[in-house]
């Protein structure tokens, strides 16, 4: 009890600036725990999508800077990643074009998919705000973006025989002010 009441004692001597240096070292190692805390997928996959369009925009000539970087950037960008794509996309004189399941193989270009070039740009739209891009000012949400997106899913729907469908949203009947859930029951019981 006594080594208990000499640590209050010593504590308690040191006064408020030993209590203000404890209550910083928690906040310290809150932090720390949150940088060890691992990062979502989708986070770890936003933050490798940044560093390599960063990444992309040094290695151009001259190297463009973020704080430059505008919608042209982007479709190049997109351009770029193409040649590492795993989707075949039939071009239009192709034997295949329009074939969902070719019986042979084809000599036609292996692309990016529609599907990841707009998640990528989901990503990237959301990781550009996140470093301080205002939202009227994101490349990654530009018109011309949407356009070429729109381009790519078409050409590769054609290409591969796919019809994308736009989902019709589902109409909920509006209840008047005089209607109740009871006179609705009725009148679906009738």
């Amino acid at each position: 009890m006594a080594t208990v009441s000499s640590e209050f004692q010593s504590n308690s001597s040191q006064g408020a600036s030993s209590s203000v240096r404890r209550g910083a070292a928690a906040v310290g190692d809150q932090a720390a725990e949150k940088q060890q805390t691992p990062l979502s997928r989708y986070e770890s996959q936003k933050r490798r999508d940044w560093n390599t369009f960063g990444q992309y925009l040094k290695n151009q000539t001259p190297p463009v800077s973020l704080s430059h970087c505008n919608y042209s950037h982007v479709l190049e960008f997109l351009r770029y990643l193409d040649q590492f794509g795993k989707t075949k996309v039939h071009l239009q004189g192709c034997v295949f074009f329009g074939q969902p399941d070719p019986p042979a193989p084809c000599t036609c270009p292996l692309r990016q998919a529609w599907g990841s070039l707009d998640a990528l740009i989901g990503r990237l739209r959301a990781a550009f705000e996140e470093h301080g891009g205002s939202p009227e000012n994101n490349p990654f949400g530009s018109g011309a973006i949407r356009v070429y997106l729109r381009e790519v899913k078409e050409c590769q729907a054609k290409a591969r025989g796919i019809l994308y469908k736009k989902k019709k949203k589902k109409r909920t009947p509006i209840k008047g002010p005089h209607q109740t859930a009871k006179t609705t029951l009725k009148q679906m019981a009738s």
